[in-house]
């Protein structure tokens, strides 16, 4: 692979470094060396981003919905061409091995593929009238300027699924995409110019993250926010964005819970749960964190779960046998270290893992923890790290409850062969999202969000667009 490439901003059509000339440091968190540096954004940059949304967005509302599509469409051909290239940034920025960061983007063309298709679907209607010479339309209309904050921990699809929605419904948008993952989502925006994208209408910062949102989320250009990261800094978005009553989008974190039923088939539940929590090292806003296991089947789930969780490889993620990568900051590592001594302090026990591994990077053992208590503050401060956390329940009734307990309502996993008790859980588990005997979510098709302290709105299936268009209602009475 070539040099790792420093990243500039893309603003009003070029690629161009922060006015001021100031950058922030790119860490390989493989190595925890310096590997680039990307721009960081001032406020002559941000008020440039703002009047180029402003001059692209008097455009692309009035470009019809079928060119829209076919502009995405193709970005994400591009995507799919380039997936080997950019798959390699990915992995030396962010950790990710190789083969997660190839499904990514892959899968960040299909987010591209069904917004487009939906872009062409924002239908609006015609209503019946009470009178013979009046027309009542409802109109579907582009909401405007897009401000969009997307996380490192998915460069591309997060920020794919904010592009594709804004882009296929008349907006332009500005992304504010991660300081630490730079490279790949300038590659998603370099996709969509060689597209086609007119470069007024889509524009890259990158910078501090409350001096940007601070000044885009209050400017009278904006009119839509979406923003996908941690509840605390949701909050002061939600609240930015609604003292200017601004429409917003929020993803936020979770702390997934996993009731495993005494009937569950435990050789399926473990095998599937086992690579969904070590994907992307845990660092999944819907990883499976808080596994509730009815009694019978708690010591066969807990032995099987183990097993698979000894055939994890950590390493670097451009080794091919790597099959988990290091946590993308040596803050990730510390934070998890606090929280597991905190559980131990109080009782609790690692059946495995429990540590940072090695002298270089920030790598993190795979870990398994039982022995916990409701109490304990990593079974109420999600650990976004390689870390399942097993507890025994008597019976559904006191998983639903520890389920429910914390005001996180991201995403929920069950496994249970009792239709009755699939049926239960699908109507008393409070999450946006369960997913029963399977691993079902996340695809383009299907709403992705939740409720709660996780958020609010969706990014996926039809309902993504809702959030930037504007329902306008028009009656014409024909005059003679």
């Amino acid at each position: 692979m070539s040099a790792y490439p420093d990243t500039r901003l893309f603003i009003d059509g070029a690629w161009r470094p922060a006015d001021d000339g100031q950058t922030l440091p790119v860490v390989n968190p493989a190595t925890g060396l310096v590997i680039g540096q990307v721009a960081r954004a001032g406020e002559a940059d941000i008020a440039r981003a703002v009047d180029a949304a402003r001059k692209g967005f008097a455009a692309w509302s009035r470009v019809g919905a079928f060119e829209r599509y076919n502009v995405i469409r193709q970005a994400a051909s591009l995507l799919r061409e380039r997936v080997d290239t950019i798959a390699r940034l990915m992995t030396v920025e962010q950790g990710k091995p190789l083969v997660e960061a190839r499904t990514e983007i892959l899968g960040s063309a299909d987010i591209l593929d069904w917004l487009a298709e939906e872009g062409r679907r924002a239908y609006g209607r015609l209503v019946p009238p009470r009178a013979p010479d009046v027309t009542q339309m409802v109109l579907r209309t582009p909401i405007g300027p897009v401000a969009g904050f997307s996380p490192w921990n998915f460069p591309i699809s997060q920020a794919a699924r904010k592009l594709g929605a804004a882009l296929a419904t008349g907006c332009s948008i500005i992304l504010k995409a991660p300081e630490e993952t730079p490279a790949s989502p300038a590659a998603l925006v370099q996709a969509f110019i060689d597209a086609g994208l007119p470069g007024d209408v889509l524009s890259l910062l990158y910078g501090v993250p409350a001096e940007i949102s601070s000044r885009l989320i209050p400017d009278p250009a904006i009119r839509k926010i979406s923003f996908t990261g941690s509840t605390a800094v949701g909050r002061e978005l939600a609240a930015m964005a609604g003292r200017h009553m601004k429409r917003s989008t929020m993803e936020l974190g979770g702390h997934a819970p996993v009731i495993v039923a005494a009937d569950a088939d435990l050789d399926q539940a473990a095998a599937l749960l086992a690579a969904s929590k070590f994907r992307n090292a845990g660092q999944v806003c819907v990883s499976p964190t808080r596994f509730l296991v009815e009694r019978p089947a708690y010591d066969g789930f807990l032995d099987r779960f183990l097993s698979h969780v000894s055939a994890v490889k950590p390493g670097d993620g451009l080794d091919a046998t790597t099959t988990m990568g290091p946590l993308a900051h040596e803050r990730r590592v510390s934070a998890i270290e606090t929280l597991i001594d905190n559980a131990t302090s109080l009782g609790a026990r690692v059946e495995t893992g429990g540590g940072r591994m090695g002298n270089a990077g920030y790598f993190f053992q795979p870990t398994v923890v039982t022995g916990l208590t409701p109490d304990m503050q990593i079974m109420n401060e999600e650990p976004f790290g390689p870390v399942a956390l097993i507890t025994p329940v008597e019976d559904i009734d006191t998983a639903l409850k520890e389920a429910n307990r914390l005001d996180y309502g991201l995403a929920a996993y069950a496994f249970t062969r009792s239709g009755v008790t699939a049926t239960r859980l699908r109507d008393e588990v409070r999450s946006g999202m369960l997913t029963i005997n399977h691993l079902g979510l996340a695809l383009p098709e299907t709403p992705f969000g939740g409720i709660g302290d996780s958020g609010y709105g969706s990014e996926g299936g039809a309902e993504a667009i809702e959030p930037y268009l504007e329902t306008r209602f028009v009656t014409h009475k024909t005059v003679l």
